[in-house]
Formats: C-alpha cells, sequence, structure tokens
C-alpha cells in the first residue's frame, strides 16, 4: 500500500481525495493522510513511521507556504527523497519556475483533474 501525505488548508479536500479514490482506498492500493498546514505536514514527515512516499502541497496556505515546504523537504530528506507535488489555484509561470527549481517532481493547477492525477500516481507508484 501507497501512502499519501495530502497538505492543504482547505479541509473539504479530503472529502474529495475520498470520494475520487474511494475504489484504491477500499482496495488497499492507496492510503491517505491530511495535514492542514505545512507546520503539521511536517510534524507528520517527521515520526520515523511514516511512510508517506508522495506528498502533495498546496502552495498558498496561512503561516509556512507550501514552497518554503517543498525546499524544507528537499534538504531534510534526501534519503528517500520523497515525490512532492505542488498543487495551486495559481497556475503562474513564476510559481512554476520556483517549485521545479527547488526540486518539485510535478505542478498540479485546481480544480484537480482527478482522472489525470490517478495516471500520475499509478506511474510513480508502479
Amino acid at each position: 500500500m501507497a501512502k499519501i501525505l495530502v497538505v492543504d488548508d482547505e479541509r473539504d479536500i479530503q472529502m474529495l481525495f475520498e470520494q475520487h479514490f474511494r475504489k484504491e482506498i477500499k482496495s488497499g492500493e492507496l492510503s491517505f493522510v491530511f495535514s492542514f498546514s505545512a507546520e503539521e505536514a511536517l510534524g507528520y514527515i517527521n515520526k520515523p513511521e511514516h511512510e508517506a512516499v508522495l506528498i502533495l502541497s498546496d502552495i498558498n496556505m496561512p503561516g509556512m507556504s507550501g514552497l518554503e515546504l517543498l525546499k524544507l523537504i528537499r534538504e531534510k530528506y534526501k534519503k528517500p527523497p520523497p515525490v512532492v507535488m505542488i498543487i495551486t489555484a495559481y497556475g503562474d509561470e513564476n510559481n512554476y519556475r520556483l517549485a521545479m527549481k527547488l526540486g518539485a517532481d510535478d505542478f498540479l493547477t485546481k480544480p484537480l483533474d482527478f482522472r489525470s492525477l490517478k495516471e500520475k500516481l499509478k506511474a510513480i507508484i508502479q
């Protein structure tokens, strides 16, 4: 089972993921953990037993941004490096360039295309 950490200050994102990935969750193929701030996500990934293989993080959140979280993850977690996908409602070129420079593996815009996201996750987790 692949564990995915979703970081977003919008709490309804949990319901969306649970609806769109119902079959994968039920079969045990995927498991999701939700953090509603970058600080909460850091607390989770600092636990030795966290097991997240992929992190999906929103950029714009109160407190620490998703880009700041990405920078900390890339500086601290070199082995094994988790796959980090950045999600934003603003698909502007500056955020895209900065996310890629900081080591993002992918850049997704809201509203999420869950069909495309499923394909990407399956390709990464295989």
